[in-house]
């Protein structure tokens, strides 16, 4: 799959349906094929994975040992509060009340991609987060700095 790009603000409704902007929903192939909405493991805010990527994630998951306590832990953590969901007939994209508890989700929303997944936050948590007070120079140094042009 390709990246995704872009930020989108929003409104999701008195039901937790929040209409998906039609830039963003050109970007993400095959949503016939339904995505998988789940708690973010970092922030508190919900991802957005198209079908096809969450496969992938699953494979990843499907190789570790669960005889092993963290490894159990983690696959259980990982996949609290995951849903399968679809865009519907009329582009709107339905959210949980559990997932909207857990991103603190009021009235106002922001799409954000994170390469091949979405983020769905609170627009005021993910303002605050995006102007947390940090260097974004030395992280970009520090992640980044070292990759060659083949990204290794």
């Amino acid at each position: 799959m390709s990246s995704i790009v872009g930020t989108y603000e929003c409104k999701i409704d008195t039901k937790g349906r929040v209409m998906v902007p039609a830039s963003l929903k050109k970007q993400i192939p095959a949503m016939s094929d339904g995505f998988v909405l789940k708690r973010s493991v970092f922030e508190t805010c919900v991802e957005l994975w198209p079908m096809a990527e969450w496969e992938l994630m699953m494979v990843k998951i499907n190789k570790l040992n669960r005889f092993v306590r963290k490894n159990d832990l983690f696959v259980r953590k990982f996949m609290a509060g995951v849903k399968t969901v679809e865009i519907d007939d009329a582009g709107r994209l339905l959210l949980s009340k559990d997932l909207i508890d857990f991103a603190k989700i009021s009235k106002d929303v922001v799409f954000s991609s994170k390469v091949n997944v979405i983020e769905i936050w609170d627009k005021q948590l993910y303002e605050d987060i995006l102007n947390d007070d940090f260097d974004f120079g030395d992280l970009a140094e520090e992640v980044m700095g070292n990759l060659d042009d083949n990204g290794e």
